[in-house]
């Protein structure tokens, strides 16, 4: 099976100098793509910008924690907190979402909301991911699928990201404690998407290194890329910022966006045989027993 490799930028409209990035990431480096959060403060810049990238794919980055809804708060009070925002507490949060119809209600027509206002931007919708990767909640996932045909979504993100073996044990157990949130979802994710004839990747790095994929990160990263479709998703920025909105006090934008442009990142590309893609250059495979499943027949 050849090997395909979509590189992201997440939160896309998050700020200037994120948009910044994702713009130099792709005319001079290898992004491929970015996922557009719809009412973050600089979308209307990000969407400006995309739409003089045609090469650029963009898609939904749904947000329903830790930003702002599309929806008056009043409408949607489950969800967020008295300051109108949604709350960085997944685990509250998925639980109301999972036990409460009326939070499902809130959730479906927020997810519309954000939908609607991506269709509005004019610019294609190449793909759908969440924002903490909550779009991994199952009952979330049973509203993507079945608002899949009315919007136009032909493929969303698994965060599903193999286990590589690093050196030391303290690095081996950070390894194992940042995938335990998601482990064991992503083939379950997988099977609903076949189901549903809805695309996605195979495999996905940036879940144990988010905000630190550097040059080193990204050589190592790419001489192990497997076989079938990879994601990569980073959040490259220009300069940091400051405001509710900021990035992880943790997290190094500026040495993700160096990577990107990286002469010694492209050139560990080159040697892995893969072929840089999006999502929407990919067609569905098909084998025998599903509907659909992941990606393949990208166009180098």
């Amino acid at each position: 099976m050849p090997k395909q490799l979509i590189v992201t930028a997440d939160d896309f409209g998050l700020a200037v100098p994120l948009n910044e990035a994702v713009e130099i990431g792709h005319t001079r480096g290898i992004l491929t793509s970015a996922s557009l959060m719809v009412t973050a403060p600089a979308a209307a810049d990000a969407v400006e910008r995309a739409r003089r990238l045609p090469q650029l794919a963009v898609g939904l980055h749904l947000v329903l924690l830790d930003g702002r809804p599309a929806l008056p708060p009043e409408q949607i009070t489950e969800l967020v907190g008295p300051d109108g925002r949604f709350a960085n507490d997944p685990v509250r949060i998925g639980a109301k979402i999972f036990f409460s119809r009326r939070a499902q209600a809130q959730a479906e027509a927020e997810i519309r909301a954000q939908l609607t206002a991506f269709r509005q931007t004019g610019l294609r919708l190449d793909h759908l991911d969440g924002h903490h990767h909550f779009h991994l909640h199952p009952t979330l996932q049973s509203i993507l699928v079945r608002l899949a045909a009315e919007f136009g979504i032909a493929a969303i993100r698994v965060p599903d990201e193999p286990g590589i073996v690093r050196a030391g044990a303290a690095q081996r157990m950070r390894d194992w404690l940042a995938g335990l949130p998601l482990r064991a979802r992503g083939p379950a994710m997988k099977r609903r998407l076949a189901r549903a004839g809805i695309c996605f990747n195979d495999t996905i790095f940036g879940l144990k290194d988010s905000g630190a994929l550097d040059t080193g990160r990204m050589r190592d990263l790419l001489a192990r890329l497997p076989d079938g479709v990879t994601e990569i998703y980073l959040h490259p920025a220009t300069r940091r910022w400051d405001g509710p909105d900021t990035l992880p006090e943790n997290y190094r934008p500026e040495a993700e966006l160096a990577a990107l442009v990286d002469p010694a990142v492209r050139a560990a590309l080159d040697a892995s045989g893969a072929a840089l893609a999006s999502f929407g250059e990919l067609e569905t495979r098909l084998p025998a027993g599903t509907a659909a499943s992941s990606l393949s027949g990208a166009r180098s």
